[in-house]
């Protein structure tokens, strides 16, 4: 059976046979790409720098600045609860996020810290020598280092709290509150180690002093739900909430232009339209939407826009698949 996508389209042809073809891979969509780092959405097109506000989003992250309360961002995906932090970070210069993806495993120890027991027993079994120092095997989570003192606020991601044990928000209760917190392996040493160097969660070693962290300024925190559960009242009451509906037609308009160009905007109408009429009945997210248009309007050699309609009808219905 012939396929209907051109040649061109092909880096990977199923014929089992080697080839150079990855050579002809073009660059990422922009919000695809990492640098030598490892990090996603770096240049121009950061994932911060297009992020497209609203005058609400504008107002309650306001008075969570003003307030030092966490955020909870509730909204169906795509609708841009993460790219908010990214966004707050980059327009005030505080630095790379600290990200805390939530699973239903999650507990308030992983945010906090980690320590390594068991490889720091082996090690002192192997050097037969006294345990090696604790901060060679201990290292700060996103939410621990979020906390550390600094003279301007960090911002934290918690993504997608609404997937943690129903434990997890009556668990972040005290640390909110206090801003600080103890690392009982640390503590213990403080009559013969006072301060101890350990690693942060990007890697950089920092001082504890007696075991305690304690935070200078109140990291600007985001919480993300897709609103799949409730949460206690004790836990909302420490929050102010944001809720993000899916982008209008204006708003995606605008969004495009940010990620893709005026161009994709005027070449990409049509899908634009039809993206909007299917999402009246379908669950789908920007981000397909995005996907689609940076398939379709990537241009020949000779200018014309890349793609046959046979092409575009087989790459809707594997990039803009209903996620309900």
């Amino acid at each position: 059976m012939t396929s209907p996508v051109p040649d061109e389209w092909h880096i990977y042809r199923g014929s089992g046979e080697p080839h150079d073809g990855i050579d002809r891979l073009p660059p990422p969509p922009p919000w695809r790409a990492f640098d030598a780092y490892g990090y996603r959405g770096t240049g121009t097109a950061s994932r911060g720098a297009v992020y497209q506000v609203t005058p609400e989003i504008v107002q309650t992250v306001n008075a969570a600045l003003y307030l030092r309360r966490p955020l909870l961002v509730t909204g169906p995906p795509g609708s841009g609860k993460s790219s908010l932090a990214y966004q707050v970070a980059h327009e005030l210069r505080l630095g790379a996020v600290l990200n805390w993806p939530i699973t239903s495993r999650s507990t308030l120890r992983d945010g906090l810290y980690a320590y390594d027991a068991l490889g720091r027993l082996q090690d002192a079994n192997l050097s037969r020598h006294e345990a090696p120092e604790v901060g060679r095997y201990l290292q700060l989570g996103p939410l621990g280092t979020a906390l550390l003192p600094s003279p301007v606020p960090r911002v934290l991601l918690i993504d997608e709290i609404d997937k943690s044990d129903p434990d997890l928000p009556n668990d972040l209760l005290n640390v909110f509150e206090e801003g600080q917190f103890v690392i009982p392996e640390l503590a213990r040493l403080a009559e013969t180690e006072a301060s101890v160097r350990v690693y942060d969660t990007t890697g950089d070693t920092v001082v504890i002093d007696r075991g305690r962290v304690r935070a200078r300024a109140f990291p600007f925190t985001v919480l993300t739900s897709n609103g799949e559960r409730a949460f206690p009242p004790a836990f909302l009451r420490r929050c102010l909430r944001l809720d993000l509906p899916a982008p209008n037609a204006e708003q995606l308009l605008r969004i495009v232009q940010a990620h893709l160009g005026p161009e994709a905007v005027h070449q990409g109408a049509e899908l634009i339209r039809s993206f909007v009429d299917r999402r009246e009945t379908q669950s789908l997210s920007t981000d397909q939407l995005l996907n689609a248009l940076f398939l379709f309007l990537r241009d020949r050699s000779d200018g014309e826009p890349f793609g046959s309609p046979e092409l575009k009808d087989q790459m809707l219905h594997t990039v803009l698949r209903r996620l309900d």
